[in-house]
């Protein structure tokens, strides 16, 4: 799993070019909105993008599950590695 939320942190940071970011920066269990990384509704959408391209995930925007699934990178990586199972 660390393998996984090491991926989603270096996916974040190169979808949204977050230059100045590293993935030792960014803490797994922090919130990715508002406090924490402080990312917006725009880099939800550039997320989700990633998602797609890099795990072949489609997320509903209108979900309040999807809105749990992007609270954290930790939430996001559980998202990933159970959809993958399932696949």
């Amino acid at each position: 799993m660390e393998n996984l939320k090491a991926e989603v942190k270096k996916m974040i940071i190169e979808s949204l070019c977050l230059e100045d970011v590293e993935v030792a920066d960014i803490d797994s269990d922090a919130p990715l909105f508002g406090t924490g990384l402080g990312l917006d509704s725009i880099d939800a959408l550039e997320l989700g993008l990633a998602l797609k391209s890099r795990f072949g995930l489609v997320l509903s925007t209108e979900s309040e599950e999807t809105r749990q699934h992007f609270y954290s990178v930790t939430t996001l990586a559980d998202f990933i590695s159970q959809n993958q199972k399932s696949a």
